[in-house]
């Protein structure tokens, strides 16, 4: 049973299977702004941080967007994923805009499969829900978090903490 989630305090459907620390990584196919595929594997060896936002392009998701890409720096071994349905020619746009360097942005508007394979597709909307995965260079989830209500910020403090610690 997926997480249960709010947009705006009203109750959404998430759909596809919840992840679990200690769960294997599902693999994924995106789009990065260049509309190449994209998957886990491209970024083997790596520990992954996957900030999940419903929009770049909405106050709190480029919040969350900028705070990473100002902490990705100090990371190492890491690379900041953000993923959102946002069309791919967007982020490209929005990540200039906003001298977003050191995060890749990744689309998931043409198959919905990081949203169903991670559990935070929201059906009424088809937006994703948002939340943060870190999976460790072999590719177990190592930490979880869906945010309770999509308009709030998650935990930056305990995900940060989680990766100084691995």
């Amino acid at each position: 049973m997926p997480k249960q989630v709010t947009f705006k305090q009203e109750p959404v459907t998430l759909l596809g299977e919840e992840q679990k620390v200690g769960n294997n990584a599902p693999d994924f196919t995106v789009l990065a702004n260049d509309l190449s595929e994209k998957t886990l594997a491209d970024y083997a060896g790596k520990v992954k941080l996957i900030s999940v936002v419903p929009s770049v392009d909405t106050g709190v998701c480029a919040e969350q967007t900028r705070r990473f890409n100002e902490e990705a720096a100090n990371l190492d071994n890491t690379v900041v994923l953000t993923v959102s349905m946002d069309l791919p020619f967007a982020q490209g746009r929005w990540c200039g805009a906003n001298g977003i360097e050191n995060v890749v942005t990744l689309s998931d508007h043409r198959l919905a499969d990081f949203g169903k394979n991670y559990g935070v597709l929201i059906e009424e909307l088809r937006l994703l829900s948002r939340s943060i995965f870190v999976v460790n260079e072999n590719n177990e989830i190592t930490y979880v978090e869906y945010v309770p209500e999509v308009t709030n910020h998650p935990d930056y403090d305990a995900v940060l903490e989680h990766l100084k610690t691995k």
